[in-house]
């Protein structure tokens, strides 16, 4: 009996062993997740790339560098609101920076802060860090110590200036840490030690992370770290075809009736431009740190890095001074550089692609569920080994601006002062239609498409803009009275359909071809 006994214990402890080994080979099997870090600057056009050296080594040369990126929306919060949750601004109804047409209260309010990359990557295993400039309006009524959900780790600004970089309160994971005005307060770089302590603390717990960094600078007004204001001395901003512009009368009101710029406003631009690229060289050397620490973790070859802007920056282009929001090519085409595993090194990539693709790629990296809600695509299968022919891709993608439905008008006027509204966190605003005399001068609202080699806009106004690229890529003609009819009426009904369209029906509807040139 004592043996039986013996045998049977035996026998058990063997199968334990044994499951237990199984488990363990099984743990070693399992490929490890890998990591993301998105990094999000704010108002950086994609030619400021060049002035950002450790983007373009450890980058740029080390992953895929995509050219035709843009965003539906050129504007900070609606640009924010579609990459968290893959939609056009007429889906996340997130279409300004201030209620009632958007910013964070009406984000808020909507609740769309229950569904989104954050949400989706936590729920599948992710830890999560949110640092730096959210929504415009955070934390709006929702209380200063509020954090929104999805997010492990959360470090914002909720009073003070965080647009100047210093003199700034955190909302620290439901606790108010202000900063001050010393060199080691300068925002980015408090935002980057953050960053590199919570990757230190996450790849201990042996986890993988997600980190949406998203930083302040170039916006306006430019503040530079203390280190870099001697940098750029002799840079002015680019004198492209399009600068200046000497021939207005194709174009819509609102450009016509603005004069040529004067001496003193190119000299204006020329010192704003130097102190942009002195902006964003302490974002530069935080892509470097984050490099350095991953590498010294062992994880750096796990681990994606994400580089866009949130909209892009018209500086002089079209007579334009200083703003986004505009149908242009310097308004709406940023930067977007990926690097990570399995992604080839030194490429480019010139389909279409949006930040609306950002949260359903962030999705099938992490192994995700998406939201069905979602009106991008994944951009995984552009880095991949059989990526998509031209004609299986979007041929199309919508560009808007503005609340259309409400002929609600928006401003690319700022005042770059340094007085900050304590309810928004944002610069004041100067909004040309409350200005005598400047109503004219107001873009109005819009809604266009981008296709791979035409502009084409509809304006609240009834005017319109159509520009062949490939002729004429500085959109200096504006050819809507001599192309081919078929093509603008082909064009005006694909745009009927994008501008309403919801989830799979935008995807469909961006495949579907167009005339042949």
């Amino acid at each position: 009996m004592r043996i039986a006994k013996f045998v049977v214990l035996g026998a058990l402890l063997l199968s334990v062993g044994l499951w237990s080994l199984y488990g363990s080979v099984q743990s070693v099997m399992q490929p490890e997740k890998p990591n993301i870090i998105f990094i999000l600057t704010d108002d950086m056009d994609a030619k400021l790339v060049d002035a950002m050296p450790k983007l373009k080594s450890l980058l740029a040369d080390q992953g895929v560098t995509f050219s035709n990126h843009f965003v539906s929306f050129s504007l900070c919060c609606p640009s924010r609101a579609s990459i968290l949750r893959g939609q056009y601004a007429h889906n996340t109804q997130i279409l300004g920076n201030m209620p009632p047409a958007g910013g964070y209260e009406k984000f808020h309010m909507l609740g769309e802060e229950s569904s989104t990359a954050a949400t989706w990557l936590q729920a599948a295993g992710y830890k999560t860090m949110y640092v730096g400039k959210y929504l415009n309006g955070y934390p709006g009524n929702a209380g200063r110590t509020f954090v929104p959900l999805g997010w492990n780790e959360w470090y914002s600004a909720v009073a003070g200036s965080p647009y100047d970089a210093y003199g700034y309160t955190l909302n620290e994971n439901g606790k108010l840490v202000s900063y001050g005005n010393a060199p080691a307060d300068y925002g980015t770089d408090v935002y980057a030690k953050k960053t590199i302590d919570f990757m230190q603390r996450t790849v201990k717990e042996a986890k993988p992370f997600f980190v949406h960094f998203s930083v302040y600078a170039p916006h306006s007004p430019y503040t530079p770290a203390l280190r870099h204001k001697e940098m750029f001395a002799d840079a002015k901003t680019p004198q492209t075809p399009n600068f200046n512009e000497a021939d207005v009368s194709d174009k819509p009101q609102y450009i016509r009736n603005r004069p040529a710029l004067t001496a003193q406003q190119i000299n204006q631009l020329n010192g704003d431009y130097r102190l942009r690229l002195q902006s964003l060289q302490a974002v530069d050397e935080a892509i470097g740190a984050f490099v350095d620490a991953l590498k010294a973790a062992g994880k750096l070859e796990n681990t994606y890095f994400f580089f866009m802007g949130d909209n892009g920056y018209h500086m002089g282009n079209h007579r334009l001074m200083e703003g986004k929001i505009a149908p242009y090519e310097e308004d709406i085409r940023v930067p977007m550089i990926v690097r990570g595993p399995g992604v080839p090194t030194g490429k480019t990539v010139d389909l279409l692609t949006g930040n609306v693709d950002l949260a359903p790629t962030w999705a099938e990296i992490a192994g995700a569920k998406a939201d069905s809600f979602v009106d991008g695509r994944s951009l995984v299968s552009l880095w991949g080994t059989t990526p998509p022919s031209v004609n299986s891709w979007r041929q199309v993608f919508l560009m808007e601006n503005g609340d259309i439905d409400n002929r609600r008008l928006e401003t690319d006027s700022y005042d770059l002062g340094k007085d900050v509204d304590p309810l928004t966190l944002e610069p004041i605003e100067l909004f040309p239609d409350q200005q005598p005399g400047a109503q004219a001068q107001a873009i109005p609202a819009f809604r266009g498409l981008r296709t791979k080699d035409y502009t084409y806009v509809e304006y609240v106004t009834g005017e319109k803009e159509f520009y062949d690229l490939a002729k004429d890529p500085q959109q200096l003609v504006n050819a809507i009275s001599s192309a081919d009819p078929a093509l603008l009426k082909q064009l005006s009904a694909k745009l009927a359909e994008l501008r309403r369209c919801a989830a799979n029906t935008c995807r469909a509807i961006e495949l579907a071809p167009l005339l042949a040139r």
